[in-house]
């Protein structure tokens, strides 16, 4: 295995030389650099593992020097800021800004060596994270004919700049399939950047557009994702003014960061989310139809797993064996029988859920094989009765209860199907009226409420 590279950032000799002979010692390879242009010289040409960066130097302080690096290429490598002064407002800004940790001179040589190896050790797991992550995510799992359609205009759509929006259930997977697109696409060289709408904090704007006071500069979204892809999880959770910014944004291909007075250019591919069925949904502010049309000009639709069913024992057998990998549990495989029934179940969360239902079974049970009776144990603690019925498990139900449950909901949907008037229902299932009238007080469907709703 080859040595580990440090870069050492001091504008003191004596320091600089210190570290490099005690580090080089320890059987590292060691770079140094006096101040921030040799620094970004020697970054480049190295490409440390990891970066011992003085905060206080003479042609630009350390977190300026950081910050720049985060703007420009995302934290690659983990960082440690060295000050002989530092203040409490210091450290919590450069471990805002990503910093591993925050040391202070004179250096305790042992607390340093333990900080170090801390810090390559966490940059190696991260590494291997995001290879992993990359790996799974390069082509989205499923062999049927809907996720082969869908990685096909996934595929084409990757092939122009024009702003893409995934519409689908939670948990279906659809930030996946945005990083998909954005590493089929010329800028995945460049970053992907999530933005959570409903995680935007009190000043959305300043978060999206960055902010300047007092001759600094906090970048926001837009600049971190300058080149690449701006992906927002969540459209429909946008603010009326928010939404207005971004709109102005788009329009003139440039904006004002918070406070300050210059335009930047703007420079991003932009990919979205939202719900299935926003455009009927409550929020207080409705997703505006201008911002929609710019930002849904490729509209592509995550299905539910329900609809793929067939695909579930190759996801099963994918989140095993990425589970295992990295969590570091003992392998365990799901038996035929338990393949099928999970094939059999509505899975209303989705991905996600079975995904968390794989790392349950990992984390909780013994021996090599998942059985049927393990997975019945574990579906049998969720209730199903409030969701619709297409995502009811009535297989984990006794016969009568489970067709009470079928009969209940489907005679409710319909019901609201025929505005609740139950002569149109009789004629749409095709019951005799007094039949029906005795069958719906029976299972308790309310259907005078419902006519009067």
């Amino acid at each position: 295995m080859s040595a580990a590279k440090i870069l050492i950032v001091d504008d003191e000799v004596d320091i600089r030389g210190l570290l490099k002979e005690i580090l080089s010692e320890e059987g590292y390879e060691v770079q140094v650099a006096a101040n921030a242009a040799e620094a970004r010289a020697a970054r480049s040409a190295l490409g440390p593992d990891l970066v011992l960066l003085d905060i206080w130097m003479p042609d630009m302080d350390g977190i300026s020097l950081l910050r720049e690096w985060l703007v420009n290429d995302g934290h690659d490598c983990p960082v440690v800021m060295m000050s002989g002064h530092g203040t409490v407002e210091t450290a919590v800004e450069a471990t805002r800004l990503g910093a591993f940790d925050f040391v202070e001179k004179p250096l305790s040589l042992t607390k340093l060596l333990r900080t170090v190896e801390r810090a390559l050790d966490a940059g190696r797991r991260k590494r291997l994270s995001t290879r992993a992550l990359g790996a799974a995510l390069a082509v989205p799992i499923g062999k049927g004919k809907v996720i082969q359609t869908l990685r096909e205009q996934v595929q084409q759509a990757a092939s122009s700049n024009s702003p893409v929006l995934f519409v689908g259930e939670l948990g279906t997977g659809r930030e996946a399939y945005a990083r998909y697109l954005h590493s089929l696409s010329g800028r995945s060289a460049k970053p992907f950047l999530t933005v959570v709408a409903t995680s935007l904090g009190a000043d959305p704007a300043a978060a999206l557009f960055g902010v300047e006071s007092g001759g600094r500069v906090e970048t926001g979204a837009l600049e971190q994702a300058a080149g690449g892809s701006l992906y927002i999880n969540g459209l429909e959770e946008l603010d009326g003014a928010t939404q207005r910014a971004l709109i102005g944004a788009i329009e003139h291909g440039a904006f004002t960061r918070v406070g300050g007075q210059n335009r930047v250019l703007l420079n991003v591919r932009w990919i979205s989310s939202a719900k299935e069925g926003f455009e009927a949904g409550v929020q207080s502010e409705p997703l505006r139809l201008d911002l929609l049309a710019r930002l849904g000009v490729i509209t592509l639709k995550v299905p539910p797993l329900r609809e793929y069913t067939e695909d579930v024992p190759d996801l099963l057998r994918f989140y095993v064996d990425r589970i295992v990998d990295d969590q570091h549990l003992p392998l365990r495989r799901f038996s035929v029988a338990a393949q099928n029934r999970l094939r059999n179940y509505p899975w209303p969360g989705n991905i996600a859920e079975l995904r968390n239902l794989v790392q349950r079974m990992l984390i909780l049970g013994s021996g090599e094989d998942i059985g049927l009776d393990e997975v019945e144990q574990e579906l049998a603690v969720k209730s199903t009765v409030s969701e619709p019925l297409v995502k009811q498990d009535l297989l984990a139900l006794p016969l009568r209860e489970a067709r009470e449950q079928f009969e209940r909901a489907y005679l409710q949907q319909q019901l609201m199907l025929c505005n609740g008037k139950v002569g149109l229902l009789a004629k749409r299932v095709g019951m005799e009226r007094t039949h029906l009238y005795r069958k719906l007080r029976a299972l308790g469907v309310d259907f005078k409420q419902l006519a009067e709703d």
